[in-house]
């Protein structure tokens, strides 16, 4: 069999796993998460990263509804993945609730809502690497987060606090993952475009550390 030959078998879901693992580890192995997993940062870094979550998944999730019937990203659009209505349970608990008054996002996380915006806007194949940034994500890393959470401040297993990090409704996480793959592997996309959607994974990526970075600066760890 032929190097093109085994190109062409290799599974898509394969290629973009490992084709962003460079960015993907970077993002993983911020300074700021690292603080934050370690439990060197208090509460109020949790809730500033949670408010920036919000931001962009309201851009994400904005964005889903007309895309629920396009050939390309359709079929990733599942109503058991969507956040934001955790997230704004997460933010009243963590600031009350008015919890929308003073929220900002910081400029990174500006520019990373706004390009997941215009590719739901403009360009489904590039939503689709940002939808699988980001759910996948949560599905996995994203458990190891609210464990470290609950122990680190003490919020209720599972509960208000955490609840952006618990999807109820999957009943069975490596399943749905797996299920997750093979939508990938038979998206509607030739060649050209897949390496266009690969390219965009490695984009996501690099806003999500770049959003990271900025958090870093608003907690740096006192000498």
């Amino acid at each position: 069999m032929d190097a093109t030959a085994t190109a062409t078998v290799t599974p898509f879901s394969t290629l973009i796993r490992t084709a962003s693992h460079e960015q993907h580890t970077e993002a993983e192995t911020s300074t700021f998460m690292g603080d934050l997993l370690g439990g060197r940062l208090g509460v109020d870094a949790y809730t500033r990263y949670t408010e920036q979550l919000w931001f962009v998944y309201r851009a994400l999730e904005e964005g889903a509804e007309a895309l629920r019937n396009d050939p390309v990203a359709g079929p990733f659009i599942q109503p058991e993945l969507m956040r934001s209505t955790e997230l704004e349970r997460d933010l009243a608990h963590l600031r009350g609730e008015n919890w929308r008054e003073g929220l900002e996002p910081l400029p990174a996380t500006a520019a990373y809502a706004a390009r997941v915006a215009e590719c739901a806007r403009t360009w489904p194949a590039g939503y689709i690497a940002h939808h699988y940034t980001r759910y996948l994500g949560d599905l996995s890393g994203g458990q190891i987060i609210r464990d470290k959470a609950e122990k680190t401040w003490g919020f209720e297993r599972k509960g208000d606090g955490v609840r952006f990090y618990v999807f109820e409704e999957i009943g069975n996480p490596a399943a749905f993952k797996r299920n997750y793959r093979e939508l990938l592997d038979g998206v509607n996309a030739d060649d050209l475009e897949k390496q266009r959607i690969i390219e965009e994974c490695k984009r996501a990526f690099a806003l999500n550390t770049a959003v990271f970075r900025e958090l870093g600066e608003v907690f740096p760890l006192s000498a």
